[in-house]
């Protein structure tokens, strides 16, 4: 295992009893972002094969739970404490299996009418978002959706500094304790986020279609592409 990666996979077993009661104030647009992100996920199969890559505790796949019941999900994540957490929160729902591993190198042996992911892939480099999303695409179903509920870096370093003050500030009168914020600061250090312009191209550049980033709040965005 790459160090970088063990080393998100490390700081993300470390945080995984917390996390979920920690994204409302880490999130200052919460709502807007998951709910919009599951508003586009759309198929016309009534049991969808859905894939939630670096899918944590499984947050995204709870929604998308919600709006089809008798999916078929698929949760991967290198963190298995995450994962430990996604069991629990899962442990009703037979349509849901798990896979501990790197997605960024992972081959799937199936086809998907829906790919998800939430504030994952900001931690691989650009060549790995490019190579990661052609792995999507390829994995996809005809018609299959693309949703990636993200953050990305500011396209200049006066806009990424003004990502970075609303972020802090935010997060710094949002209730968390001290400790949860230092803990928030440190964990940025494993980011490696993209422009948003960037990410566009590179999903149009392996064949994505309709590619949109239909929502953004300062860095957080959440990004569309159908196959």
């Amino acid at each position: 295992m790459d160090i970088k990666c063990n080393d998100v996979k490390v700081k993300f077993n470390e945080n995984a009893s917390q996390y979920d009661s920690q994204r409302k104030k880490l999130i200052p647009c919460f709502d807007d972002f998951y709910s919009i992100a599951i508003s586009i996920a759309e198929t016309d199969n009534n049991n969808p094969d859905i894939l939630d890559i670096g899918a944590g505790t499984g947050l995204l796949s709870f929604f998308i739970l919600e709006k089809f019941p008798n999916a078929n999900v698929t949760l991967i994540d290198i963190s298995e404490k995450m994962i430990d957490v996604a069991k629990e929160r899962f442990k009703d729902k037979p349509n849901v299996t798990y896979i501990i591993d790197d997605y960024s190198n992972y081959k799937f042996n199936k086809k998907y009418d829906i790919v998800i992911s939430s504030l994952s892939i900001h931690h691989l480099t650009g060549d790995e978002k490019k190579q990661l999303y052609d792995n999507v695409y390829s994995c996809l179903n005809r018609n299959g959706v693309f949703i990636n509920a993200d953050q990305v870096i500011g396209g200049t370093p006066f806009i990424e500094s003004l990502y970075k003050r609303e972020w802090n500030y935010k997060i710094e009168n949002s209730g968390l304790s001290k400790e949860e914020i230092l803990s928030a600061y440190e964990r940025t250090k494993l980011d490696k986020m993209s422009p948003l312009e960037d990410q566009i191209n590179w999903l149009k550049d392996v064949g994505f279609l309709d590619v949109d980033c239909v929502y953004k709040y300062y860095n957080f965005i959440v990004l569309f592409g159908r196959k």
